[in-house]
């Protein structure tokens, strides 16, 4: 069995058993709740090969969330655009915004493909912003408290912050049979505030045998966009981890709640399921480095990955 057979086995499972839901996007799903993968990371690195994911957005994103930043100008810097949607829409909400009227993108980028056009020269523009206006990335690069706020600073209601990720990195270090070792991003008070409330809500970690293993809860899944991304982020937290608390990367347990695939990506994921996987690649972490806050883009790297052509689809927003 190979290693990204577990994630589409979800794909065919959903597409199989699924019903068809309306969302919040407006797109329609076919969905399936309570969901469940394994995957042994040391057979692998589970980045899927059945298509190319671009491994540069999944370490930069986490890299991003590790240092506790909540502003897309350091994604941006690094050519990463995983999150422009949720801060533009943001943007083009604003009494600030004086372009044409972009709400709804994803409804009326299907009813009419030159819309998509309009849409993304705006973003562009935005995007540039962004990186050139310091006092524009503050007012309308900022998310809001999503995941790196609640992971390196949590905010408590006596004003002091908690920092999620150093605590428990503590904890594996001198009480690694703990059933506490979690991270938690769902804060109920902070989620009308978030531009987009946590996907991957909370996960555990758990050492057995010189290895540490992660299982994530994640309440809603975009199967074909988003779960090969959260699979690969968090085996490579689970690596980067287990470096620091001189462990091996054991399991990553993938925990879905909504697992859904939108229905203008039904034709996509069929395509991919309709290739054979090839070998997983082996995750490459600068040897020199052990501390998380010592690792850099140039210090986390995949060797021998033999993806096919990526699948281009839509962004539900």
């Amino acid at each position: 069995m190979m290693l990204e057979d577990a994630y589409l086995n979800l794909e065919k499972y959903v597409l199989e058993n699924g019903h068809k839901k309306p969302d919040r996007t407006h797109t329609g799903t076919i969905s399936t709740f309570g969901y469940q993968m394994r995957f042994d990371l040391s057979k692998g690195f589970p980045l899927l090969t059945t298509k190319k994911v671009p491994f540069g957005l999944i370490k930069s994103e986490l890299l991003w969330f590790l240092r506790g930043d909540t502003n897309i100008k350091f994604l941006l810097q690094h050519k990463n655009h995983i999150w422009d949607e949720w801060a533009f829409e943001k943007y083009v909400k604003s009494n600030d915004y004086i372009g044409p009227d972009m709400t709804n993108f994803s409804h009326r980028a299907q009813e009419n493909p030159d819309f998509n056009d309009l849409y993304q020269e705006q973003k562009k523009r935005f995007c540039q912003l962004v990186l050139d206006d310091d006092t524009f990335a503050q007012k309308y690069g900022d998310l809001g408290l999503v995941y790196g706020s609640q992971w390196r600073a949590w905010k408590t209601s006596t004003g002091e912050t908690i920092d999620q990720i150093q605590n428990v990195i503590d904890m594996i270090k001198t009480h690694p049979d703990s059933r506490r070792l979690i991270v938690s991003a769902w804060n109920p008070e902070d989620v009308p505030t978030m531009a987009l409330p946590p996907c991957h809500t909370m996960f555990q970690f758990y050492v057995n045998d010189g290895k540490l293993s992660c299982q994530l809860y994640q309440r809603s899944g975009d199967i074909f966009l988003g779960i090969p991304f959260n699979i690969a982020s968090y085996a490579l937290l689970t690596s980067l981890i287990a470096r620091e608390c001189n462990l091996q990367p054991g399991e990553f347990v993938h925990t879905l709640g909504d697992a859904h695939i939108y229905l203008n990506h039904v034709k996509q994921v069929k395509e991919q399921l309709s290739r054979k996987p090839h070998d997983a690649p082996q995750l490459w972490l600068n040897p020199e480095k052990k501390h998380l806050s010592d690792f850099n883009m140039t210090d986390i790297k995949v060797k021998n990955y033999d993806p096919y052509p990526s699948i281009k689809a839509p962004v539900a927003v």
